[in-house]
C-alpha cells in the first residue's frame, strides 16, 4: 500500500528484457530484495540492490498496462516505498495497480500552479469525479474538473519541483490508478447481491439484536 506522496525522483539506469534498474539517493537505503516499491504508479518487487541503485522485474501485464516499457536511460521516475505501519498517512490509498494510461492534452499556467488536462478511456473516466482522488504516475492528486473523456488536475509548486510532472508535455502517456473506494462502490451497486446494509451488518454480528 502507498500514499501517492512521492519520496524521490530517481533516474532510469537501464531497461532491458523486463528488468528495470533505477539510480536514486534515498530510496535504496535499507532496501532489500522482496520489498515493494512504487515506480511511476506501478507497484513492483525489488529483485536486487547495489549501492545507490536497485532493480525490479516487470511482468508482461505491467508493460501492457503502464508507460514503463517506454522509459529510457536518464529519464526520471517517481518513487515511493511501501507505507510503514507506523508512518504518517498523507495523499490517499494507492495500491500501485495501474488501471491504464491516459494522455496529457494541455498544460496551462494558473498563478503558481499548472493545470494539466488528461484524456482517459471510458472505463477509467466512469470512476472519476470532481474533487475525487486520482493517482497520476503514482502521484496523489485531486480532480479539479472532469467530463466524459478527460479530467484536469492542478499541480502546485511543490508537486512541480518534487515529481516528474513538470517535465511532462502534451502527447505524453501517464499511468492512472482510480480511487479503490470508487471500484468497491461500483461493485456493490452492480452486483446481484445487496451491498452493505442493515441486514448485512446484523447478519455478520456488527449490530446487536
Amino acid at each position: 500500500m502507498f500514499t501517492g506522496i512521492v519520496e524521490e525522483v530517481g533516474n532510469v539506469k537501464s531497461l532491458q528484457s523486463g528488468k528495470l534498474t533505477i539510480e536514486a539517493t534515498e530510496i535504496p537505503r535499507g532496501m532489500k530484495p522482496g520489498d515493494s516499491v512504487n515506480v511511476n504508479g506501478a507497484c513492483l518487487t525489488v529483485t536486487g540492490v547495489g549501492g545507490n541503485t536497485f532493480s525490479v522485474e516487470m511482468m508482461p501485464e505491467t508493460l501492457r498496462r503502464t508507460n514503463i516499457g517506454a522509459l529510457r536511460p536518464g529519464q526520471g521516475v517517481n518513487l515511493e516505498r511501501a507505507l510503514a505501519a507506523d508512518g504518517r498517512f498523507g495523499g490517499h490509498f494507492v495500491q500501485g495497480h495501474v488501471d491504464g494510461t491516459g494522455k496529457i492534452t494541455t498544460v496551462v499556467p494558473e498563478a503558481e500552479a499548472l493545470v494539466m488536462r488528461v484524456t482517459a478511456p471510458a472505463e477509467i473516466m466512469n470512476y472519476i469525479v470532481e474533487k475525487g482522488f486520482i493517482a497520476v504516475d503514482g502521484i496523489s492528486l485531486t480532480v479539479v474538473k472532469c467530463d466524459e473523456t478527460s479530467f484536469t488536475v492542478s499541480l502546485v509548486a511543490y508537486t512541480q519541483k518534487n515529481t516528474t510532472l513538470l517535465n511532462r508535455k502534451p502527447g505524453d502517456a501517464v499511468n492512472l490508478e482510480i480511487d479503490i473506494m470508487a471500484k468497491y462502490a461500483e461493485k456493490m451497486k452492480s452486483g446481484d447481491k445487496p451491498g452493505i446494509n442493515h441486514e448485512f451488518l446484523s447478519e455478520h454480528g456488527f449490530l446487536s439484536t
